[in-house]
């Protein structure tokens, strides 16, 4: 027979409502009761039936995950499985499910949101990525649906909740670190300019270089995929210049590991011919021979931080507007040195 409410209020002596205020997290109902009333729940194995509490409060206790491009693309990348293991921490504490878009274009993806908003099959929804151009976000402040953006929104920035990282300072941080160690060709290797971490990090590069009284050379700024494909590109083009480059800012981990590789089968090595330093510090940077000194973003933080703010809004729809800065830091290992002047 399955336990119920009454069973547990019985064994933890209290009235069956103060069970379900338990359940619903009830700033009201102190410490010492939750306590008690989760260990009777324990004791019995009760565990509440969510889809009767979300039919009868009209909330699914359900966060709308919209990914930047098809999730067999998306999932090669570990900054995702990292930042998903952040949301699903932040929405665990509150009994939150996550549904995930799972189209393969724009147009999918966006007729997938519709379809979680407007079938009510979401509280909320958070975008794991910030475009320059994004239908989504317009539509969903149209609607005055409950949104976070992971990533610096690039329209309306003061009025949309964000987790970011200070993607600008970062490019300029790693940008100058290299500087530092002589290189004055220094190339940047980035994702879409439809990103608008893309366009926060080349201009932090463009800072450094400029503020060091070193001359631009447009060529030695590439776009591709974030993808290990991506860098393996970016550097055959670079390497075909007249004047290569002796070093690199690479946006992220997998498109650098993809330069690693080329680097490799050319017969050049990392760092005594060609200094790297990359993003994300995913296990990639640490497994990557030689190891990758890249820029720690605290991935992990960023999910969390999106899906408790997501939360906060759902729960209380007059909460002020966050804009939520998560700090970096360079790792140092392997692939950056003095460059080779012989």
């Amino acid at each position: 027979m399955a336990v119920t409410i009454k069973d547990v209020a019985k064994l933890a002596n209290v009235a069956p409502s103060t069970v379900s205020r338990v359940i619903a997290n009830n700033p009201r109902i102190s410490e010492k009761t939750k306590k008690k009333v989760k260990e009777a729940m324990r004791q019995l194995g009760y565990h509440p039936n969510f889809i009767a509490r979300s039919l009868a409060s009209q909330s699914t206790q359900a966060i709308g995950l919209v990914m930047p491009s098809s999730a067999d693309i998306v999932f090669q990348n570990p900054f995702f499985s990292t930042v998903l293991r952040g949301l699903s921490e932040g929405a665990h504490v509150k009994h939150y499910a996550l549904h995930m878009t799972t189209g393969k274009t724009d147009e999918e993806i966006f007729d997938g949101v519709m379809q979680m908003v407007q079938g009510g099959r979401v509280d909320g929804v958070i975008l794991l990525y910030s475009k320059v151009e994004d239908k989504i976000q317009s539509y969903l402040r149209e609607r005055n649906f409950p949104f976070v953006v992971i990533g610096k929104p690039f329209k309306n920035v003061e009025e949309i909740t964000h987790v970011d990282n200070d993607n600008f300072r970062a490019a300029k941080d790693v940008t100058e670190y290299l500087i530092k160690l002589g290189h004055q060709q220094i190339a940047f290797v980035g994702g879409s300019l439809n990103m608008v971490v893309t366009v926060e990090r080349l201009l932090g590069y463009e800072k450094a270089i400029r503020e060091a009284g070193i001359n631009l050379v447009n060529e030695y700024i590439v776009h591709e995929q974030f993808l290990r494909e991506g860098g393996q590109e970016a550097i055959r083009g670079l390497l075909s210049l007249e004047r290569p480059p002796t070093a690199l800012v690479v946006s992220d981990d997998l498109m650098a590991l993809g330069v690693l590789n080329t680097l490799n089968e050319i017969g050049l090595a990392v760092p005594e011919d060609m200094s790297i330093i990359s993003f994300n510090n995913v296990i990639i940077a640490e497994m990557s021979r030689p190891p990758l000194t890249s820029v720690d973003i605290n991935i992990f933080d960023l999910g969390f931080e999106a899906s408790r703010s997501l939360i906060q809004l759902i729960e209380n729809p007059k909460e002020p507007v966050k804009r939520i800065i998560i700090p970096h830091q360079i790792v140092e290992r392997s692939t950056c040195a003095a460059p080779n002047l012989r």
